[in-house]
């Protein structure tokens, strides 16, 4: 199972992290960067998201109910 972890960093910054888990013990985490504004903080997101779905094909297309970034 993985999931995307965000916390905050010692610099104030939020940090992106994919992590794996089996069972209830991480096994492995990819961090992804950190953001210091919101607009890079969703890059980041949809990055992590990428990784977590590699080459699987979405089974329902959301881009058009999406919020657009500026």
């Amino acid at each position: 199972m993985a999931y995307i972890r965000k916390f905050k960093t010692t610099s104030g910054a939020t940090g992106v992290q994919v992590c794996y888990k089996q069972g209830s013990k991480v096994v492995r985490t990819i961090h992804v960067g950190s953001a210091s504004s919101q607009a890079k903080l969703s890059k980041l997101l949809r990055e992590a998201q990428g990784i977590i779905d590699g080459d699987k094909k979405p089974l329902f297309n959301l881009d058009k109910y999406n919020k657009k970034e500026p």
